[in-house]
């Protein structure tokens, strides 16, 4: 897991999630793929767009902190990760990325979906149990601006 930043609190929480890490993951493979061969700017702004909104999505969800909205967003975040894959599927089928990129490819892609499916069906499980926390109970002196 990378580090992006010092800085923690509650909200910040949806970086420790694999999902989450995987996404970003995604993206950076997906940035440094389209940035070695020459692609249409619209083609690679469309798979940078639905790469990020993977991640971007799940982070958003995460601190809107009702159980509907998570899942809300957790929902549209399979849809971007469809995009993605059709996009780079593409990419495949017209010859302008090698075989090896697209395995690189597919076998991430395919980790995020199943830990995208895996973390809905959490969530969905904790909405029908009634097990769904959205309080924060931590000490407030845990937000303050210091780095630790």
């Amino acid at each position: 897991m990378k580090e992006y930043t010092k800085r923690r609190n509650l909200n910040r929480g949806y970086m420790k999630l694999e999902v989450w890490n995987i996404g970003m993951e995604l993206f950076e493979f997906s940035f440094r793929l389209t940035s070695k061969i020459n692609l249409d700017l619209k083609l690679r702004s469309q798979i940078l767009n639905s790469s990020s909104s993977i991640s971007s999505n799940i982070a958003e969800g995460y601190c809107r902190k009702s159980i509907n909205e998570y899942l809300q967003f957790l929902n549209i975040s399979p849809g971007s990760s469809g995009e993605l894959f059709t996009r780079i599927s593409g990419l495949k089928l017209t010859n302008l990325i090698s075989e090896t990129d697209f395995e690189e490819f597919d076998q991430l892609h395919y980790k995020l979906e199943n830990k995208l499916l895996a973390l809905v069906k959490s969530v969905q499980n904790k909405k029908l149990s009634g097990t769904w926390d959205n309080l924060i109970h931590e000490p407030e002196s845990e937000y303050n601006d210091q780095v630790e």
